[in-house]
């Protein structure tokens, strides 16, 4: 068993080197860029295995969609900032202050400081659902979880927000004429009176390739993948957009402005690209998805901004890291994924963590090697994941 282990170790070793001396240019994704983790599959690889994957390709922040314990045991002292989130059927007990404090004390105190729990999203696209009652309890429920926080003394640790759909626009183009729908108004005023207040982000999930699918004959693909093109211009501000993302971005900023708030920034907590959908679905191949998420990573790296916000860098996660096998709805629903469940990237964006492939062992064997490479040095156990 020493043997294989050490063999296997070798081997590992010598990939992991081969990777930083060869001299080809192999690109970490560590540029600020942040990745959702669903988990809506039933084979994606352990959370342990993860966060191996994560530190590999140098990425520090990444979304969650729950406070899940194993994810968050995982990624202890990994120093990667978590968003995590309570789903849209929490939200009626998080108005009670005393269910609020209670999760908070179960779900995230225990993990403080340990794994690094900077946001709570308090659902998911929830104006989206036309529950009446689910808008009605947002914002108490932001509210309440907030305020437990600072009972707690958390709040400069964890602040608050929810993620929306950019189907809270009536108004999308041109950007500087965007507007939140009226119905809308009496909810969204609040929210962002409290973001306001708390120094909280909006967020907000920002799909293109959604524009494409709809019309594929009147979206320019180019302008979608950011790739080169004509551009828009806005006819009153006169500012030019060479990709929908930006402009997209632009319009929310225009609809918090005209609801009073200079105040508050706008990040995606959202965007990404399918690399497979159903006939009816435009444009969900894997070299759109290579091409949109390539071209948004070098974006990152460059620190854009929107036209109309020059000094606000975009804050982005982009969606998602694995394909996720039972996610409901049309094929594209579970194929945003960067990477296969079993670490082989779905298409080629220049990106290279070091996980080349999988170490395979019989039980036994993995048993030893789990004992064994616990005490190797932090980079070389970079390569081996199992």
């Amino acid at each position: 068993m020493e043997k294989q282990i050490k063999m296997s170790y070798m081997a590992a070793s010598s990939l992991l080197l081969l990777l930083f001396f060869s001299g080809s240019p192999i690109q970490i994704l560590g540029l600020g860029v942040g990745i959702n983790y669903g988990q809506i599959a039933n084979n994606l690889p352990s959370p342990s295995r993860v966060a191996y994957l994560l530190k590999s390709l140098n990425i520090s922040r990444v979304k969650l969609y729950d406070a899940d314990l194993n994810v968050l045991l995982a990624f202890s002292h990994t120093n990667v900032d978590f968003i995590i989130g309570l789903g849209n059927e929490y939200l009626p007990n998080m108005t009670d202050p005393i269910k609020a404090r209670n999760w908070l004390q179960q779900r995230v105190q225990p993990h403080l400081p340990q794994t690094r729990i900077t946001c709570i999203t308090m659902g998911n696209e929830v104006f989206k659902t036309y529950d009446h009652q689910l808008w009605s309890n947002l914002l108490p429920a932001m509210q309440t979880v907030y305020n437990a926080l600072v009972d707690l003394g958390l709040d400069k640790q964890v602040t608050v927000t929810s993620a929306h759909s950019l189907d809270i626009l009536s108004i999308s183009f041109p950007p500087s004429a965007g507007s939140f729908r009226q119905d809308l108004g009496e909810y969204l005023h609040g929210i962002l009176n409290f973001h306001a207040e708390v120094k909280s982000p909006f967020l907000i999930n920002a799909y293109p390739y959604f524009a494409y699918k709809d019309n594929p004959n009147e979206v320019p693909l180019d302008y979608v993948l950011f790739q080169s093109n004509q551009g828009t211009v806005d006819p009153i501000t006169n500012l030019k957009y060479d990709n929908m993302l930006y402009a997209q971005v632009d319009a929310v900023y225009s609809a918090i402005k005209a609801m009073g708030h200079t105040d508050i920034e706008v990040r995606i907590s959202e965007t990404g690209w399918p690399s497979r959908g159903d006939d009816d679905e435009a444009g969900a191949t894997p070299e759109n998805a290579g091409l949109y998420n390539g071209n948004l990573l070098k974006r990152i790296e460059e620190k854009q901004s929107t036209p109309a916000k020059p000094n606000v860098p975009v804050d982005i996660y982009v969606f998602a890291l694995f394909n996720e096998n039972l996610k409901p709805g049309p094929a594209s629903e579970g194929n945003y994924g960067l990477y296969y469940p079993n670490g082989t990237p779905v298409y080629n964006i220049g990106v290279q963590g070091y996980l080349p492939g999988m170490v395979y062992t019989s039980p036994s064997t993995k048993i030893g090697m789990r004992q064994s490479i616990y005490h190797l040095h932090s980079v070389d156990r970079r390569a081996l994941v199992y």
